[in-house]
């Protein structure tokens, strides 16, 4: 087998890749089920088609259909809506003969995140070459449906549909890593933002159970909807096409429209307020549905009960996370008016503290500061860490981690901003986003943090440990991700405490 031209047989038939970075090989657009597509449309994932022969592997699969946030649908090809979105790609350095049972690397399974509207595994800094091969890890990044087609509550189709995607790429694996010198015994997922909310979701969801063993969960979303809010939203998101949000009337509608339905009923979801509560404040209206079926409970709720216990988890989140949204906005180092931050601490204030609770345990933070500790805390960090206790609530293992070391882009404003560990766990520092958080010459505490971010990652799935205690909820030991790394109690204890009596759940219909 020609080194540059790697060959691995699957259970569908023979993939030919090519050669990767840091030594691996490489095997991209790989389909883990059927394109959902015709018939297919809005159902639960289907067993890809096998072929004769040997397929070529080298090429990302088509991106799934693509919200126009930050520019990302002119990413996706005009022929979008072919549907073969449903591929995923390999990394290993070691693509020999199958090791058999008992034997292989530790498998690494990436959710990327996205705001469940964006997202393509296609993209450089996804690139798994480096985190594979310097690792020791067979690395898998996957694409699953997003919008509409993944997260619409949709009349006659299965809820969750882009969980369930996900969930049918995991038994992909469980059934051919092998064959990628893989272990499909030792599988650790990891994922950010939507991709560490999806993986909330899998840790309750009952169809996700014995798929993998270990879990990564980097800064998790707080937003999970109920079953009736879900149905208003699908509701208003089918009236902006003049249709019913039934499979019947959106399967007329071609993939790649879908999206601008999104983004349309985004721009406009403060109206709503009096019904979607809290979510009307955002700019996203899809995110996991408690549907009762294919997720259960909310992940706080279900990891409380046990639901998760026998999956170690890291558990973390950085500490600037909304600076990076104040950049894209622009609000970022600009004055703001008080009563701005006034209205931010109301609505995402925890009840029975409000916005003068804000005031008395952060003093030191003008109103810029106020907004971004409130947006932080409500959307990434306080679920997160509640995640952290509601796991160890439930008799299983987590370890706690913040990244507190500030990026110098723009100036050094970002600080320690959401997205800012996604390069760092990749080691991937330069072009597109990592530019834009690095600047084009990645200082060497990037690289130096980069390392251990990648050391304790690949540890952790290895079985290991990712190199710092277990959390507790008396001690509360916490890996800081700083120039020099430490072990301290949770630092944001004024946060901690503000939220305590909080409960994340799914959103309600306000009536």
């Amino acid at each position: 087998m020609a080194a540059d031209a790697p060959e691995v047989r699957t259970a569908a038939g023979v993939l030919r890749g090519t050669a990767g970075n840091a030594g691996t090989a490489v095997f991209r657009g790989v389909p883990y089920a059927a394109p959902p597509v015709g018939p297919l449309r809005f159902g639960a994932p289907r067993p890809a088609p096998g072929w004769d022969g040997v397929r070529r592997a080298t090429a990302f699969g088509t991106p799934p259909p693509q919200s126009a946030a930050f520019g990302m649908d002119a990413l996706a090809p005009a022929d979008a809506d072919d549907g073969d979105w449903l591929t995923l790609n390999v990394w290993t350095p070691d693509p020999g003969p199958d090791p058999g049972p008992g034997a292989g690397l530790p498998v690494m399974v990436y959710l990327f995140g996205g705001a469940y509207v964006i997202g393509m595994t296609g993209l450089p800094e996804y690139d798994g070459g480096r985190l594979a091969g310097e690792g020791g890890v067979v690395l898998v990044t996957l694409n699953y449906r997003l919008g509409i087609e993944g997260f619409g509550l949709v009349e006659g189709a299965p809820a969750n549909r882009g969980l369930l995607d996900q969930v049918a790429a995991l038994a992909w694996v469980r059934d051919n890593i092998r064959a990628f010198g893989g272990d499909p015994d030792r599988v650790t997922v990891f994922g950010q933002s939507a991709g560490a909310g999806s993986l909330a979701a899998l840790l309750a969801m009952p169809r996700a159970a014995g798929l993998f063993r270990r879990a990564v969960v980097q800064s998790v979303p707080g937003p999970f909807l109920s079953s009736a809010l879900a149905a208003d939203v699908a509701s208003e998101l089918a009236a902006e096409l003049g249709l019913r949000p039934a499979v019947d009337d959106l399967a007329t509608v071609a993939p790649g429209l879908l999206p601008g339905a999104a983004d349309a009923l985004g721009a406009r979801m403060g109206q709503y307020a009096r019904r979607w509560g809290v979510l009307a404040h955002t700019a996203i209206p899809l995110a996991p549905v408690v549907d009762g079926d294919v997720l259960p409970r909310a992940p706080w709720e279900a990891l409380a009960a046990g639901a998760a216990r026998d999956i170690d988890l890291v558990v973390g989140h950085t500490r600037d996370e909304y600076r990076l949204f104040m950049a894209l906005d622009g609000t970022l180092g600009q004055e703001m008016a008080q009563e701005r931050a006034a209205q931010a601490l109301r609505i995402f204030s925890p009840a029975g503290g409000g916005d003068e609770a804000y005031r008395k345990a952060a003093p030191e933070l003008d109103a810029a500061g106020l907004y971004e500790r409130v947006h932080s805390d409500w959307l990434f960090r306080m679920p997160t860490l509640q995640l952290a206790e509601a796991q160890v609530a439930g008799g299983g293992r987590a370890h706690l981690y913040e990244l507190v070391w500030e990026a110098p882009g723009m100036g050094g404003l970002l600080g320690a901003c959401h997205g800012l560990d996604v390069p760092l766990v990749f080691g991937n520092l330069r072009g597109g986003l990592p530019a834009l958080l690095f600047g084009e010459a990645p200082p060497a505490e990037a690289e130096e943090l980069s390392r251990l971010f990648r050391s304790a990652w690949t540890g952790f799935a290895a079985g290991e440990g990712p190199g710092w205690a277990a959390y507790d909820v008396e001690r509360r030991p916490t890996r800081i991700f700083a120039v020099r790394p430490s072990v301290a109690a949770y630092p944001e204890e004024g946060s901690r405490a503000l939220w305590r009596g909080h409960v994340f759940g799914a959103l309600p219909l306000r009536g």
